[in-house]
């Protein structure tokens, strides 16, 4: 009868942690516009009494020019068990390939970034994923910046203004010599 009750015991705790998982409070995907500046802001914030309860927010953007894209996100509480803990911030092409992330703090104040070069002209997506700590609210903003990649134009106008700088400073030189 005792070793009933143990196993029986055993049982109920075994599916009540099982039964206890966390909520998925994920957002829908979102589709980015870039600014007058090829910036995009974008965040979200979590209502109280959702502590333990996970989320994966996916913003999709397309761009037409080659660039460097550099994206930050930052989640800050009141101290690392409240608010939000940004567990990845990723950049992916359309066929799931991550592109790069970095995590720079985590705790008080959560960061995470990623700078890609050479970023192609077509679509993507940034995912944000995390989970809520305490159950007050909680907020993330993010930020993603493309800064195009200069014409060879730009680089041959640059290369001959340095040219003329050049002969100017070599005639005066002469000048004085003589």
């Amino acid at each position: 009868m005792k070793k009933s009750k143990v196993i029986l015991s055993a049982i109920v705790l075994a599916s009540a942690a099982f039964g206890a998982h966390a909520a998925d409070i994920s957002n829908p995907s979102t589709a980015l516009t870039w600014d007058s500046d090829n910036a995009a802001f974008f965040g979200q914030l979590f209502g109280p009494k959702n502590a333990g309860n996970e989320f994966t927010d996916m913003y999709t953007f397309t761009t037409s020019m080659v660039g460097t894209l550099t994206g930050d996100v930052y989640s800050i509480g009141g101290n690392d068990k409240n608010g939000l803990a940004i567990n990845d911030f990723s950049l992916f092409d359309t066929s799931g390939k991550l592109l790069g992330a970095t995590q720079l703090s985590s705790g008080n104040v959560d960061n995470w970034n990623f700078s890609y070069a050479n970023l192609a002209a077509g679509s993507y997506y940034v995912q944000v994923k995390g989970s809520v700590l305490g159950n007050g609210s909680g907020k993330y903003n993010a930020d993603l910046a493309l800064a195009p990649v200069p014409e060879p134009e730009t680089y041959a106008m640059m290369l001959g203004g340095l040219g003329l700088l050049a002969f100017t400073a070599r005639r005066r030189k002469q000048k004085d010599q003589a």
